[in-house]
């Protein structure tokens, strides 16, 4: 695979949790910075700025109407990101998107494939998740947004958030690779398997390992892809990630997390990048934001590989 020039990698906060069914991403932001993000990746000698905090509406904390929570505060910060991704695209720059709830992806994967368009570039989309995302209001048990923006960028869900840059779809499912996948709404069951969604799941990974998993989930890949990686920290087993609002256990250990982010980074592809749904206020220590940077470093080119 193709080295990945040198570029600047740029930070964006999105502190809000917005999206989410409990407070405490909007802290996400800060937790990440307090355990020395910036300092590592300069550290593997990557020119890194970080350009603050994005600046949107505050959390109202209401109940869901017509089936969504905070529609109209959702769409305002995911404008705000799907900008700020793009500016830092069109400046040569590597993003790296720090939440906040995983609503935003909506924008920030939107930014990216209106990028990606313009170019002729493939995207690939490797979404870290134990969830699939991919409710709308109508299969929805709690009308959280964090919950839909895969059905969101695949076209399905409201006018505002489909068509954030101006058209519909923003991406297709082959786009997709989801990966580690371990709780699914019996109603959007049905939506990813209308869709065809590429579902890594445990008990898939369980059964042919993770290695091969992610071989075949790079499966394409080439010099003209641009891979787009959306982590969200509950990917990982709540034993080892306990700050997230929705643990669900049986997910990857630290070792298999690893092997994701070092494949991932075998491929020199990476052009952008989601830390999602890092709740600090459930945390021990800020345990759980110093393992996500140990693991972005592992996506940045750190390995463990001692042969040859």
């Amino acid at each position: 695979m193709p080295d990945q020039a040198p570029r600047t990698i740029a930070l964006i906060g999105a502190p809000t949790d917005i999206g989410a069914g409990d407070r405490g991403a909007s802290m996400g932001p800060e937790a990440l910075r307090v355990a020395g993000l910036a300092e590592a990746l300069r550290e593997r000698g990557l020119h890194v700025v970080d350009r603050g905090n994005l600046v949107g509406p505050s959390n109202p904390w209401q109940p869901p109407v017509d089936g969504y929570r905070h529609l109209d505060e959702v769409v305002a910060w995911n404008r705000l990101v799907m900008g700020a991704m793009y500016d830092e695209l069109e400046g040569g720059h590597l993003p790296v998107l720090l939440g906040g709830d995983h609503c935003l992806g909506t924008g920030s994967i939107t930014a990216v494939a209106r990028w990606c368009r313009e170019r002729n570039k493939t995207l690939r989309v490797m979404w870290l998740d134990a969830h699939a995302d991919f409710n709308t209001h109508e299969v929805t048990p709690s009308g959280n947004i964090h919950g839909m923006p895969v059905a969101c960028l695949c076209g399905i869900g409201p006018h505002a958030l489909t068509h954030l840059g101006g058209s519909a779809p923003a991406i297709t499912p082959g786009m997709l690779r989801q990966i580690g996948i371990r709780s699914v709404d019996p109603g959007e069951k049905k939506l990813v398997q209308q869709y065809n969604i590429d579902i890594y799941d445990m008990r898939y990974i369980d059964e042919i390992g993770m290695k091969r998993a992610m071989e075949e989930a790079l499966e394409g890949v080439d010099a003209n892809t641009h891979l787009h990686v959306s982590f969200d920290v509950d990917f990982l087993d709540p034993s080892i990630a306990p700050a997230v609002g929705t643990t669900v256990p049986g997910g990857p250990n630290y070792r298999e997390a690893q092997l994701v982010m070092e494949m991932i980074a075998d491929t020199g592809l990476m052009g952008s990048l989601d830390i999602m749904e890092l709740n600090p206020a459930f945390d021990d220590h800020n345990r759980t934001a110093r393992l996500a940077v140990d693991l972005v470093e592992s996506l940045f080119g750190k390995s463990t590989l001692m042969r040859a």
